[in-house]
């Protein structure tokens, strides 16, 4: 399926049997049937895409999403969950039905990434239990950052515009 042709009712059930019991839960996949969906133009898909998202998030797929693409700096769970909260309290997130890109917009809009890049580099754990030097800090918190950033940006070139109502 292309996305450039209107799926069959029956490729648009399968596809919301395979939404509803979490088979298809990676970013890569979900993007492919929205944008089927997309083309379809059905009301009666919106709500198990939604839902679908919301399950990719909740399930802490995107944050092993996150941490694949960041394997010297693991992405900082704190941060997506932080953002998940400012999402939930942001009158503006029902802007979009996307709740994956609703958090990783919310992450880069409010500068998640150095906020917990400098507090995971601080942390003694990282450290074997030290308290380390502040050029230490710093050059941990620049990796962190540097890793951190390229995963987000990897994740929401998916988007080529955000997908908003």
């Amino acid at each position: 399926m292309s996305g450039t042709r209107k799926i069959t009712v029956a490729e648009k059930d399968q596809m919301l049997h395979a939404l509803e019991t979490h088979q298809i839960n990676t970013l890569v996949e979900l993007r492919r049937i929205e944008k089927e969906f997309a083309v379809l133009g059905s009301p009666d898909v919106a709500a198990p895409m939604t839902a679908a998202w919301s399950y990719y998030v909740n399930s802490n797929s995107l944050l092993t999403e996150l941490r694949g693409l960041t394997k010297n700096y693991p992405f900082s769970s704190e941060c997506v969950e932080e953002a998940k909260r400012r999402v939930y309290s942001d009158p503006e997130s029902n802007r979009s039905w996307n709740f994956c890109w609703l958090v990783l917009a919310k992450v880069r809009s409010d500068q998640l990434v150095p906020y917990y890049a400098r507090y995971q580099a601080s942390q003694p754990a990282m450290w074997g239990g030290r308290n380390p030097t502040v050029d230490e800090s710093t050059q941990l918190t620049k990796a962190f950052v540097a890793e951190w950033h390229y995963a987000l940006d990897h994740m929401l070139r998916h988007w080529s515009r955000p997908p908003t109502r």
